[in-house]
């Protein structure tokens, strides 16, 4: 394969700008070759009106970005199917899946306090929960779990790297607050005095 078109393949999967020291390392070539190899796939993807990338020099590196002219088209695609984000039920319920996983539809439905089962199929068919397992007991109801697809969306290495509940979480003086007039027996002692 030859160095430029192992460049545009770093280029296109690279999440951030690449330097030309690190694609000189990367490819095996010096800088001076991958700097005349950049500046002339940058040349030829300005002046060729068929391409719709752009090469930028960003940020002390290199990256490839859509060409503007794209813009009608990237947007009508962003508002297609194809291309939807998640909604907020759907956060929600994977945010519930990874704190508490392995964990059962009828768990994720009491947490949120609806029915998930639409939103963990939907969760499952994009790839980032799986069925973990099966609960012991009667009925044997399905433990999901979140995917490597997950881990990697989100950008971290595992589990652990996920943020603290605790932070997000009210004072326990708060939460007791709160719940008091939802507790059967506090309206009814409530009331007495």
């Amino acid at each position: 394969m030859e160095n430029r078109a192992i460049i545009e393949a770093l280029l296109f999967v690279a999440e951030q700008p690449l330097t030309t020291g690190e694609i000189a390392q990367l490819v095996e070539t010096s800088i001076a070759d991958v700097e005349s190899l950049m500046n002339e796939l940058r040349h030829e993807l300005a002046e060729d009106s068929r391409r719709g990338l752009v090469l930028k020099q960003v940020a002390d590196g290199w990256r490839l970005y859509t060409d503007p002219e794209a813009r009608p088209y990237l947007e009508r695609f962003a508002a297609s199917d194809s291309a939807t984000r998640l909604s907020a039920a759907a956060l929600e319920t994977l945010a519930i899946v990874a704190y508490q996983q392995p964990v059962s539809r009828g768990q994720v439905s009491e947490v949120r306090g609806v029915d998930s089962e639409r939103t963990l199929q939907t969760l499952e068919r994009r790839g980032l929960i799986f069925e973990a397992g099966r609960a012991p007991g009667a009925g044997s109801a399905v433990l999901y779990g979140t995917t490597e697809l997950f881990l990697e969306k989100l950008g971290v290495n595992s589990l652990a790297d996920l943020p603290p509940l605790g932070d997000h979480v009210p004072p326990a003086e708060i939460v007791d607050a709160l719940e008091r007039p939802f507790r059967p027996e506090s309206s009814s002692s409530e009331s007495i005095s």
